[in-house]
C-alpha cells in the first residue's frame, strides 16, 4: 500500500494506477523528503510534480508544508487516480495547501504554466527518451525560482540528466536499489551562456 508518510496528511492511503506507472517506494520517498526537509526546501514552497503517476511525490510535499502543488499527468486513468488522491490529501489538509491536478502532457502544460516553482519533481516513465527529458527540463527552467530544486527520478541504468543543456546544474545524486534520484538547480544567468 502506498501512503503519505509524514506531515498533516500522514498515513493517508494513496491509490496507484493499474499500469503505466511505477510509484516511488515509501523508503525512497522517506529518504528524499528527509533530505528536502533538512535543506528547508518544503515549507511554503510552490511545487510541480511532472509525470505525476499516483501523485505521491507532490502530495507528500503538500502534507509537509508546501503552499501549492501542481500535479501533471497525461494518461486519463492515472489522472483520475491522481485526482482521487489529491482530494483525500486536500481533505486532510483543509485550506492549508492548494492542490491542482492537470490532465495534460508535460510539454503542453509547461508551455502555458505560470511559475515560479520552488521545487520540481520529474519521475518520467522508464521509456521516456533522454532527449524528451532534456526538452522537459529546458521548458521547466524559465518557470523556476532562482533557488529552486529539481529532482529527477529514473532507473539506475539511465544516464544523468543533461543539466547543462537546460540551464541547470547537478548538485547531488543518490541511488536506491534500481532507482537514482538526481538533484539539480538553476545555474546563475552569468553561467548559463
Amino acid at each position: 500500500m502506498t501512503r503519505i508518510i509524514a506531515g498533516r496528511a500522514g498515513g493517508t492511503s494513496l491509490d496507484v494506477p493499474d499500469r503505466g506507472t511505477r510509484p516511488t517506494s515509501d523508503r525512497v520517498r522517506e529518504s528524499l523528503f528527509g533530505a528536502l526537509e533538512s535543506a528547508d526546501a518544503l515549507r511554503g514552497t510552490r511545487v510541480i510534480d511532472l509525470y505525476a503517476g499516483s501523485g505521491a511525490l507532490g502530495l507528500e510535499a503538500a502534507s509537509r508544508g508546501a503552499a501549492s502543488v501542481d500535479l501533471v499527468e497525461r494518461g486519463a486513468p492515472a489522472a483520475a487516480v491522481v485526482q482521487r488522491n489529491a482530494a483525500r490529501v486536500q481533505k486532510a489538509l483543509g485550506r492549508e495547501a492548494a492542490i491542482r491536478v492537470h490532465r495534460a502532457s508535460v510539454a503542453t502544460y509547461l508551455a502555458r504554466a505560470a511559475g515560479p516553482y520552488d521545487l520540481a519533481f520529474l519521475d518520467p516513465p522508464y521509456d521516456l527518451s533522454d532527449a524528451d527529458l532534456s526538452s522537459a527540463l529546458a521548458a521547466l527552467r524559465p518557470l523556476l525560482s532562482d533557488e529552486a530544486l529539481v529532482v529527477v527520478e529514473r532507473a539506475r541504468r539511465s544516464p544523468a540528466p543533461d543539466w547543462h543543456a537546460a540551464g541547470l546544474e547537478g548538485v547531488r545524486d543518490r541511488a536506491y536499489g534500481d532507482t537514482t534520484m538526481w538533484w539539480g538547480q538553476p545555474r546563475p544567468e552569468s553561467q548559463s551562456r
